[in-house]
């Protein structure tokens, strides 16, 4: 009986320690959404692979993409740099998938220009002026006699929604004039060589090819990001389908963590914990 009961022990053992092996050769993780989430997403997918063995994959196909891909169950996690809309959710419902929100980090939507240009503050409503077509020329808002290149994001984009909510407002649409660039990285570049050139991205993005202007007078710092005394200040977010466990609770779970939390400060952007 006893010999019995050490060889079933044995064998339960082995068995336990095939299936954790399997599980972490198997195990993978799928993240798709945000540009302005994706460096934080694939740093910590590096990060993760190192600590646990877990492979992550990390999309950047935008916001919206994001909540599709939750809702059609492509992925595990869906980054977004808004919140998911109350249609999205309907969707995710009727298709049995439970959307839980994670804000991770928090961001300063930063108003960039390009270096040489000796505009540093704008106001809210001078970039609403802009952005709508009611200015169109930098001497209107203390900078040259040269008319505006207005650029903004696509309207798959988180941080198009954010821009549209916290500046424009719900009534007031962006000019048909302005040029449409697919991600935070593209309205950087696109700003970084054109002179009179405008456009908004993550805070996190910003380098010294661009400057980032104050807005209402206030900078974006981490101080004024943190207290949302930065007026186009947002939460970034990742999206589970129900509350999460296992893996997906682990990777949740990092920007509770020291490590985690210092890879947020790393890429640029703003510890919420």
């Amino acid at each position: 009986m006893k010999m019995f009961r050490k060889i079933m022990f044995g064998a339960a053992v082995m068995s336990l320690m095939a299936a954790g092996d399997a599980s972490a050769a198997g195990n993978k993780l799928v993240l798709d959404g945000s540009t302005t989430v994706g460096p934080i997403a694939k740093a910590f997918a590096s990060y993760f692979k190192k600590t646990t063995g877990v492979d992550v994959t990390v999309s950047e196909s935008g916001s919206g993409n994001g909540a599709k891909s939750l809702i059609n169950k492509t992925c595990d996690i869906a980054n977004m740099s808004r919140s998911m809309k109350e249609n999205e959710i309907a969707a995710a419902k009727s298709k049995g998938v439970n959307p839980v929100e994670h804000v991770i980090a928090l961001d300063g939507l930063a108003v960039i220009v390009h270096p040489g240009n000796r505009v540093n503050n704008l106001s809210r409503k001078q970039i609403r002026d802009i952005y709508s077509g009611r200015v169109t020329n930098w001497s209107a808002v203390g900078g040259p006699n040269a008319p505006i290149v207005v650029i903004q994001r696509e309207s798959n984009s988180g941080t198009q929604d954010s821009f549209k909510e916290l500046v424009m407002g719900k009534e007031l649409p962006i000019s048909r004039r302005a040029e449409t660039q697919a991600s935070n990285g593209a309205v950087k570049s696109r700003v970084a060589s054109t002179p009179t050139a405008i456009g908004f991205i993550g805070h996190g993005f910003v380098d010294g090819s661009v400057k980032a202007l104050d807005v209402d007078g206030v900078e974006a710092t981490v101080q004024t990001v943190k207290s949302g005394k930065y007026p186009i200040s947002r939460p970034l977010f990742m999206y589970t389908n129900g509350q999460p466990t296992g893996t997906v609770k682990q990777f949740i779970d990092l920007p509770k963590s020291v490590d985690g939390k210092k890879i947020i400060s790393e890429v640029g952007f703003v510890n919420k914990y």
